[in-house]
């Protein structure tokens, strides 16, 4: 079974940057590809970003295109968000999951780390 494990959520200014890492447990996490997702308060969770298991496709959602970059390294079993240009509409939690590329079916969540913006 594999485990989850995000961090480097934080406050940070608007225009500001962050980097948020997905650790995994497990070597068969190689196998899975990962996304990227948020939930800010009284909103649904959304898909911000995925990545197949061997980084041959991305996807993001048109609110970051062009400011977040998803990349894994397979070697360290994690997957990484690079948050740039970040406004206060970017404040949520962000969680990491297993997923099936192509039909979004989620295999395992991470348990999550917060990031707030400020104005």
């Amino acid at each position: 079974q594999v485990q989850l494990v995000e961090s480097g959520g934080g406050l940070v200014q608007t225009g500001g940057s962050l980097r948020l890492s997905c650790a995994a447990s497990g070597s068969i996490f190689s196998i899975y590809a990962t996304g990227w997702y948020r939930q800010a308060p009284g909103k649904q969770r959304e898909l911000v970003a995925a990545i197949s298991s061997r980084s041959f496709r991305m996807k993001y959602a048109d609110s970051v295109k062009g400011r977040f970059t998803i990349s894994r390294d397979n070697a360290k079993n994690t997957v990484y968000l690079q948050m740039n240009s970040l406004n206060p509409e970017d404040t949520a939690v962000y969680y990491c999951a297993a997923i099936d590329y192509g039909s979004g079916s989620i295999f395992v969540w991470g348990q999550g780390t917060q990031v707030t913006v400020s104005s």
